[in-house]
């Protein structure tokens, strides 16, 4: 069995002492999708996915190439977008629309991120085992999310707009 423990509460002073003085938000996205890729047992991509025109723009990342263009309508990112909630998938091949970029990645989480009340994009987290991540997973993984969209609402996200960022009202 992997051992997929993580100090989750490291994690967050990491991730709080590596944006605070930040205020690009591409470089934002880079640094965090390195550490969590770097410090989360056990996964083989993580990344952010951003709306444009409709579809979610593949964002900065970590692991193998990816989808660089999803549909709304489509796939465990998509579908997290439209329900505005957390999916986590045990087996991404039991999960009817789901979007292979990987046929190594066997679970998946989603997690959305919103700035004044809008649905921006998502973090994407994939993993080489069934049954990755659990509930204490998803609790930590959705403050690390808090955190990342507390730091996006101190910051001017204009920069992003022409190149990939769009909202959709919560």
């Amino acid at each position: 069995m992997t051992n997929n423990s993580t100090n989750y509460g490291s994690l967050a002073k990491q991730l709080v002492a590596l944006i605070e003085d930040e205020v690009e938000p591409i470089t934002i996205f880079s640094n965090i999708s390195s550490l969590l890729y770097s410090n989360l047992p056990n996964v083989n991509w993580l990344g952010f996915y951003f709306i444009k025109n409709e579809e979610l723009l593949l964002g900065p990342f970590q692991g193998q190439p990816a989808c660089s263009h999803l549909k709304l309508e489509s796939g465990v990112c998509g579908d997290a977008v439209t329900q505005r909630n957390l999916i986590n998938v045990e087996d991404v091949y039991e999960y009817p629309n789901h979007i292979f970029c990987d046929s190594n990645s066997k679970s998946e989480i989603v997690l959305p991120i919103f700035v004044d009340n809008m649905i921006i994009g998502v973090l994407d987290i994939d993993a080489p085992t069934i049954h990755r991540f659990n509930k204490n997973d998803e609790a930590n993984l959705q403050n690390i999310v808090e955190l990342i969209e507390q730091k996006l609402t101190e910051i001017d996200l204009s920069i992003m707009t022409d190149v990939s960022i769009n909202y959709i009202k919560k």
